[in-house]
């Protein structure tokens, strides 16, 4: 057994692509509209389905927006120096909610961004 993706529902799917491929440099594995439901489903990781696992964006057409919740904490993300994963993040236009730093309580390096929906994501320094 293993983990296949995470999905989250987003509200402006091109917007939310080019966040993770641009910007957090994630490739689009594939992009399948379902007219009849009336939704997009977008799948982006850092490697192929078969050995990664991925994030799939859901875009139901009629939807905006939603609500986050306070349910939902973050995805993580590996990265080899977070403090230049921020900088790089914000060349490109992203949004830095946390700069890299010493984690409280704790010795790793961490930072967060946010992507165009509000979700969080934690780059987490590993050497």
């Amino acid at each position: 057994m293993r983990l296949l993706h995470t999905m989250i529902r987003v509200g402006d799917l091109d917007r939310s692509i080019g966040f993770y491929t641009d910007v957090l440099g994630m490739k689009l594995l594939r992009r399948k509209d379902y007219p009849d439901g009336k939704f997009t489903l977008a799948f982006v990781g850092y490697g192929d389905e078969v050995d990664h696992t991925v994030i799939e964006l859901t875009h139901n057409w009629e939807t905006k927006s939603y609500d986050l919740g306070n349910g939902f904490g973050h995805l993580a993300v590996s990265v080899p120096d977070a403090y230049k994963a921020c900088e790089d993040v914000k060349q490109k236009g992203g949004k830095v909610t946390r700069e890299a730093g010493p984690m409280k309580h704790g010795g790793s390096v961490i930072a967060f961004v946010e992507d165009p929906d509000g979700y969080k994501i934690e780059f987490i320094q590993r050497n």
